[in-house]
């Protein structure tokens, strides 16, 4: 008990703390307890480790929304990459009818937000997006030969001479014919059998009034005897257009259009085209 009251004793006897102004005011002194200066030393201390505390968190708060933001702009980014896969791969479900091949939106599933790979699904995607354009460039090249390639009537009629060997209607004698005569009645709208540009149009000898397309891909059709000329050389064409009206004009017994398919410099049977349609 002694010592317990000599240790109250000793913490509350007073020290006395003497400031001494660097000016003309007198010195002054303090007189503060033992316990006092504890308790204002703990406290300093207190207040150091939670000040630190707070800069700690303040640090880690901003080091965090800076990583929040990051993420952020890369889900969006990710975002944006698969709504594009979508909309190409429902273009493709659309052309062929089928289902998509390609399933990473529905199979990728996202079981904890702390395992999620953003890296790993960006290059799944960059690869499914590869592929997409491979798809797109094949489509777009055979899309292309597709509309270089013959593929209507000229004109509506019936095929009054054959492709090949045949006797020739004036002299008589037996020559090579080679294309296809379709009659049709006086001014029947042409039309051009596939896209392409127009490189000859003009007066021939033989045929007439004649209109010569390259369609590219060694495709070019010719279109003779006709009434009128309406494409003019260098002129784009679609098919279908009109660039010419049927006639008799040239070595001709009849209006009619003489029709010639020509592939890589060989003419072909018109024939094998016009079944196609």
């Amino acid at each position: 008990m002694q010592n317990y009251r000599r240790f109250l004793k000793t913490i509350f006897t007073p020290v006395t703390i003497m400031v001494v102004p660097h000016s003309r005011a007198k010195p002054f002194r303090l007189l503060v307890s033992s316990v006092g200066i504890i308790l204002s030393v703990l406290m300093f201390l207190l207040g150091t480790a939670y000040v630190l505390a707070v800069s700690v968190r303040t640090m880690e708060y901003y080091r965090m929304r800076e990583r929040l933001s990051g993420i952020s702009s890369r889900l969006q980014e990710l975002n944006a990459t698969m709504e594009s896969l979508k909309l190409a791969e429902a273009q493709f479900r659309n052309l062929f009818s089928l289902k998509s091949r390609k399933e990473v939106l529905e199979t990728f599933k996202i079981e904890d937000a702390g395992s999620l790979d953003l890296e790993a699904l960006k290059k799944q995607i960059n690869g499914e997006m590869e592929s997409v354009t491979e798809i797109r460039k094949y489509i777009a090249a055979q899309k292309d030969i597709y509309l270089a390639t013959p593929s209507i009537w000229p004109v509506r009629g019936f095929i009054s001479s054959g492709y090949g060997y045949r006797e020739h209607p004036k002299s008589g004698d037996q020559k090579f014919h080679s294309g296809v005569d379709i009659s049709a009645p006086q001014g029947t709208p042409v039309k051009a059998t596939a896209d392409g540009i127009v490189s000859y149009s003009g007066w021939s000898e033989r045929g007439g009034n004649t209109v010569v397309i390259e369609h590219g891909h060694g495709f070019s059709t010719a279109y003779a005897h006709n009434r009128r000329n309406f494409a003019g050389v260098g002129q784009r064409v679609k098919r279908e257009d009109v660039i010419a009206l049927t006639g008799s004009t040239g070595i001709s017994t009849g209006p009619h259009v003489h029709y010639e398919i020509w592939k890589n410099g060989r003419h072909e049977n018109p024939i094998a085209y016009l079944a196609r349609e």
